[in-house]
């Protein structure tokens, strides 16, 4: 009987592991979303990663945080080569990944248990460390079961929220074990592995996302909260010279970062781009945390999904009346917490590790207002007081009730379990069933334009474009300036035959109005100018489209940046030579160069020039670079400017240079005379 009860928390461990991924299967069958069209094609944009050479050009090709998040544009390359490629490997991988971190968290919180109830008398019970056990693993359970983390594990690109949650776990377990070195007087051993743990494990959770860097924090957190008082360490000296060196003076490099961002942000203003201040976000952020914290407790089978764009922020502590309410939740939170930590010291724990977990994400550096998925790491303490509850784990020392381990308290611990599971299956199973998922979501968040967008772009590819342009109407009635409805309504309309003079108006206005457009901008149009020679619909015309282009040069914050002054630039080049107007499209070309003098988008331009049949024009393009080579666009510091050393070290773009320079000149024909 006594070997069963040891073992048996590392059976309802693999227990739950089964149940979460049979939770998830029907996931499996999704696809990719958003945010994955603009990070994994990189896989074949220099060609397909089968040598050193495209390794590095691949692996140093990211663009997301100052580092890139090389680990996890590293880890994709487990499941493709190339691209296109099929979803299946990559969604596949994320679950894998996603339960071998409940296995970490399980492993972590049972380890943080057995010091917690051996520093506090459990020897009474006789089987303490047991039940510190079960609770970890119910509490691992209860995170890794969760519906809110679906869209975390089945949106492939949030492999970057997931990866620095493995190496956090990792580095702490590694800490932890580092620990319990010095409280054995072996100095040198945990030095070299705290090292390895707070050092090392940060530095990969880093390079995964930049959330990683808070590792030294939430040990430090584990440290002050629990630790210190409960599992204190006998000589402390040299212990407290490590920590401060591996864990103090990289949190305090955070916190100066966060306040540096924060004092810039407040007194000199943030990008344009963005629809509200850094004032309003930082008003905005408690609420939102505490919407976190209503979605942690409060599960349901189904929630927004990937689409948040619809939250407004706030404008002063009043306005709206709930941003005052939130904050003084969270500080009387906060304070409860730090007053009670004696007694109830997981619950304690469980909340300074979620404020830290959301210091990068949801404070002074300007990104977007929500999302899910940063709650997956931040999240991994929050169940572990209600599984010690539930497992008769005594959470203090004067709790003399915590350890009446009745009937009920494992029929309760079952029926959430299977609660969870049951969630997590609906919404995994919206997840791999693409056209309810849409629908849904746009039920969901009435007010978000992009769930509105991506509801209607799956009713066109069903054949539904009457219902598409009914939705899309009524959401640009509410959100005019948003560029993706109105060129989805123009695209419906046009699908169904006839575009309205009012929604050419309104793209007109959005144009005009919009902050920004990204790489919709480019894509709709190449696409639409491509369509325009089949004439699908009477008003999809070179004209209306150049309409459209010159709205948008009079938006002065598409003006103000260089990159859509060169796609806009771009843009009138590709209709001139629509229209066969080969040196106005030269002109506009080098005219965009200029803009940014980058090598690609000097390639791209005169291989257009070539395939339309004016290759001469083409050689002159490339001329005009060489001309401008010594202005050439060099990015800040970060991964973009390592990528770019890498490709002048290879040769990569001289190479595709001379290449194309050959194949126009071997195409090379008199050019012929077009209208000016």
């Amino acid at each position: 009987m006594q070997n069963f009860r040891t073992w048996a928390p590392w059976l309802g461990l693999v227990a739950s592991v089964a149940l979460a991924g049979l939770a998830y299967r029907p996931g499996l069958s999704g696809t990719f979303h958003f945010d994955d069209f603009a990070n994994l094609p990189t896989l074949g944009a220099m060609g397909r990663i089968d040598n050193w050479p495209t390794f590095w050009r691949y692996v140093t090709s990211g663009h997301a945080d100052p580092t890139g998040r090389p680990i996890s544009v590293l880890s994709f390359l487990l499941d493709a080569r190339d691209w296109p490629a099929e979803p299946y490997p990559f969604l596949r991988t994320n679950l894998l990944l996603h339960l071998c971190n409940g296995v970490l968290l399980a492993l972590l919180l049972t380890r943080l248990g057995c010091l917690v109830s051996g520093s506090m008398q459990e020897s009474k019970l006789g089987d303490g460390k047991v039940r510190a056990r079960m609770a970890g693993v119910l509490g691992a359970s209860f995170w890794m079961l969760h519906p809110l983390f679906v869209s975390t594990t089945l949106y492939v690109v949030q492999r970057e929220a997931m990866l620095p949650a493995t190496f956090v776990l990792i580095g702490l377990l590694v800490w932890l074990r580092a620990r319990r070195l010095f409280q054995t007087e072996r100095d040198k051993t945990g030095l070299a592995l705290m090292a390895l743990g707070l050092g090392g494990c940060t530095a990969l959770a880093t390079l995964s996302k930049a959330n990683g860097a808070l590792l030294p924090a939430f040990a430090l957190v584990i440290e002050v909260v629990v630790l210190k008082r409960l599992d204190p360490i006998r000589r402390p000296a040299v212990y407290r010279r490590a920590m401060f060196a591996f864990a103090w003076i990289p949190t305090i490099a955070i916190a100066a970062y966060l306040l540096g961002a924060g004092w810039n942000g407040l007194f000199h203003g943030i990008s344009d781009s963005r629809p509200w201040t850094l004032g309003q976000r930082l008003l905005t952020q408690p609420r939102v945390i505490l919407e976190y914290l209503n979605l942690l407790w409060m599960p349901r089978p189904f929630g927004s999904g990937i689409f948040n764009d619809h939250v407004q922020p706030s404008n002063s502590l009043f306005s709206p009346i709930s941003t005052a309410l939130s904050l003084a939740t969270l500080l009387a939170l906060s304070a409860g917490s730090w007053t009670f930590r004696r007694r109830y010291p997981l619950a304690a724990l469980a909340i300074f590790f979620y404020f830290v977990g959301q210091l990068i994400e949801s404070s002074t550096i300007a990104l977007e207002l929500q999302f899910e998925h940063r709650n997956y790491l931040p999240s991994m303490l929050m169940f572990w007081p209600l599984a010690a509850w539930l497992c008769g784990f005594r959470l203090s020392a004067g709790d003399s009730g915590a350890n009446t381990f009745s009937l009920m308290r494992p029929l309760l611990a079952i029926a959430l379990v299977v609660g969870l599971a049951s969630m997590t299956h609906m919404r995994a199973s919206l997840w791999g069933d693409t056209r309810t998922q849409a629908i849904l979501w746009a039920e969901l968040n009435p007010d978000s334009a992009r769930a509105q967008a991506y509801a209607a772009s799956v009713e066109v590819e069903n054949g539904r474009p009457d219902q598409a342009r009914h939705r899309l109407r009524r959401a640009l009635n509410n959100n005019p300036d948003d560029i993706q409805l109105a060129l989805g309504l123009f695209s419906a309309e046009c699908t169904i035959g006839n575009v309205a003079s009012d929604t050419l108006t309104d793209a007109a206005t959005a144009f005009a109005r919009t902050r920004e457009v990204g790489g919709l901008l480019t894509s709709w149009f190449a696409q639409a100018i491509t369509r325009a020679e089949k004439r699908p619909c009477p008003e999809l015309n070179l004209e209306v489209l150049e309409g459209l282009i010159e709205a948008a040069q009079a938006n002065r914050f598409l003006q103000s940046r260089p990159a859509r002054r060169q796609d806009l630039l771009h843009l009138h080049g590709r209709i001139a030579l629509a229209r066969a107007r080969p040196n106005v499209a030269l002109a506009s070309f080098n005219q965009a160069l200029e803009e940014q003098v980058r090598p690609g988008f000097a390639l791209e331009q005169a291989a257009l020039l070539g395939a339309a049949g004016y290759p001469a024009l083409g050689l002159a393009h490339l001329d005009h670079y060489d001309a401008m080579e010594p202005e050439k666009f060099t990015p800040g510091f970060g991964m973009p400017r390592i990528h770019m050393w890498v490709l002048d070290m290879q040769g990569y773009w001289k190479r595709e240079m001379i290449h194309l320079r050959e194949v126009l000149m071997k195409d090379s024909t008199p050019v012929r005379v077009g209208a000016h």
